[in-house]
């Protein structure tokens, strides 16, 4: 069970701490209610232009990595279609200077038209590298817009296109800032050997004097429940045919989700799961295969992907893996099966557990989807998922019409 306390500043900053008397570290995770789904369909990449924006330079600190080295600390970052996070880990020592660079720029960046076209060229050669250059790197692109045609999550993290992002406005960008990177709108937590009246005292010091901000009220439509299986197919110079299923999944707060994570582990998780040892293994139709979903706070979608071998065809891919999932459906799963994938996540909850800095971001991240307490209450929510729940939810996900279907293949040689 992990302990924490809470309190919220002035300006409505909520601020978690977690004791850990073991370590010399403290670890300080920010996390920003914005994603990739609170952008407007016209502009997207912007979260991630701002994850890449925020080491820019701020008000008062023209650079963020060097005090932070010299204080012998480290930091990264990450933008989801749901959130954007910051984290920082560096000695107790030094905890002050987190608290001075973190709250220098919540208070504002150094917004300049250099700075920006800095980044930007940044994010467009990770657009290139990535999407444009890499094989299969625009699948997730085709996949999103065959799945998703009203919520935002139909365009991936690093945006639409590679246009929207060239052409963003420093007006745009400050608008964006001032719209979602607010106290009101963030959630920190503070992880190490401190007291809490030590994390308070220097959370009032440097972030309460920053103006709150106007609550961000999200409004975005909902996906409508999908009607007709979808079908495409796209070409590319591709060194192997691959496929992609995806269908609807219930989001992250429903007893659904956690029965679609077991489903995962079960059929394609690991070179004992069913697709691969059937799959790949025994009629070695794939080279490889992968089944998982995407975890998002909205619902998602359960996916299945695999390289098809050369020789065989996409059309005999996809039948066995919709074979697989009939097996699945009709024979349901053993007890044994479904305790192994059981297993495997306590495993994963106790590895991530180990870590001070995932613990800094899992309590901020269970408190932005209501209260960080959920955090000790995961494994019992997996632990209640029988196999006629596992199944039921397997039915209600595996429906034909619930389904699209991305034939990626390779070009053929003139």
């Amino acid at each position: 069970m992990l302990h924490f306390e809470r309190f919220t500043l002035a300006n409505g900053l909520r601020v978690l701490v977690h004791i850990d008397k073991a370590t010399p570290m403290v670890a300080m995770n920010i996390l920003y209610d914005v994603g990739a789904r609170d952008e407007d369909a016209g502009r997207t990449g912007f979260a991630h232009l701002f994850e890449h924006l925020m080491f820019g330079g701020s008000v008062n600190i023209p650079d963020y990595d060097e005090p932070l080295q010299m204080a012998g600390g480290e930091n990264n970052a990450y933008t989801t279609n749901d959130i954007t996070n910051y984290h920082l880990q560096l000695p107790l020592k030094n905890i002050e200077t987190a608290f001075w660079l973190e709250s220098d720029r919540m208070l504002s960046l150094a917004f300049s038209e250099k700075s920006l076209d800095v980044q930007k060229k940044v994010v467009s050669e990770e657009f290139k590298e990535h999407y444009l250059n890499k094989p299969y790197g625009n699948a997730w692109h085709l996949l999103r817009e065959l799945a998703y045609k009203q919520h935002p999550y139909r365009w991936p993290t690093i945006g639409k296109n590679l246009q929207q992002i060239e052409e963003a406005h420093l007006d745009e960008v400050k608008a964006f800032f001032f719209k979602h990177y607010l106290p009101v709108n963030a959630i920190m937590c503070v992880a190490g050997n401190v007291t809490v009246e030590e994390v308070k005292k220097l959370s009032e010091k440097w972030f309460e004097n920053i103006p709150a901000g106007e609550p961000y009220i999200r409004n975005i439509t909902a996906e409508p429940a999908q009607e007709a299986a979808r079908m495409e197919t796209a070409h590319a110079d591709v060194p192997v045919d691959a496929l992609y299923k995806a269908w609807h999944m219930a989001g992250r707060l429903t007893q659904p989700y956690y029965a679609a994570d077991l489903i995962t582990e079960i059929m394609g998780s690991g070179f004992s799961s069913r697709l691969y040892q059937r799959l790949v293994k025994e009629q070695q139709l794939f080279s490889t295969v992968n089944c998982y979903h995407t975890g998002s706070l909205d619902p998602g979608l359960l996916v299945v992907e695999g390289k098809v071998r050369e020789g065989k065809t996409l059309e005999e891919a996809n039948a066995a893996v919709e074979l697989e999932i009939a097996h699945l459906l009709n024979d349901g799963v053993t007890g044994d099966e479904l305790q192994k994938a059981k297993n495997k996540i306590e495993a994963l909850i106790a590895f991530e557990d180990m870590s001070l800095l995932s613990r800094a971001n899992n309590l901020a991240f269970y408190e932005l989807m209501g209260d960080a307490q959920l955090i000790n209450e995961e494994w019992g929510k997996y632990q209640n998922i029988t196999p006629d729940i596992l199944i039921a939810t397997a039915k209600n996900i595996f429906r034909a019409e619930n389904s699209s279907t991305l034939f990626y293949r390779k070009n053929e040689q003139a």
